[in-house]
């Protein structure tokens, strides 16, 4: 079964990836690698972020238009009384 890329194990892959250039000896070939590899992730998730973010600025405007501030008026005593 094939492991769906999450944000989550996208972002730790990529912490994975950040302390193993930083502090280990590895060869340039390997930096490399990992840097390509690391360019990738990165990608993905600012994209899953601009996703979230759309979603986001999309539900705030639904929420903006259902619940919009309408002047309240009092019908008169004489309009209930006649519905």
């Amino acid at each position: 079964m094939k492991e769906t890329k999450s944000f989550e194990n996208s972002l730790k892959k990529l912490e994975t990836i950040t302390r193993k250039l930083e502090n280990e000896d590895i060869s340039l070939d390997e930096s490399m690698e990992l840097f390509e590899e690391g360019v990738k992730l990165v990608k993905f998730l600012q994209e899953k972020l601009n996703e979230v973010e759309r979603k986001v600025e999309i539900l705030i405007k639904e929420s903006e238009e259902k619940f919009k501030l309408v002047d309240f008026v009092e019908e008169k005593k004489d309009d209930i009384e006649e519905s």
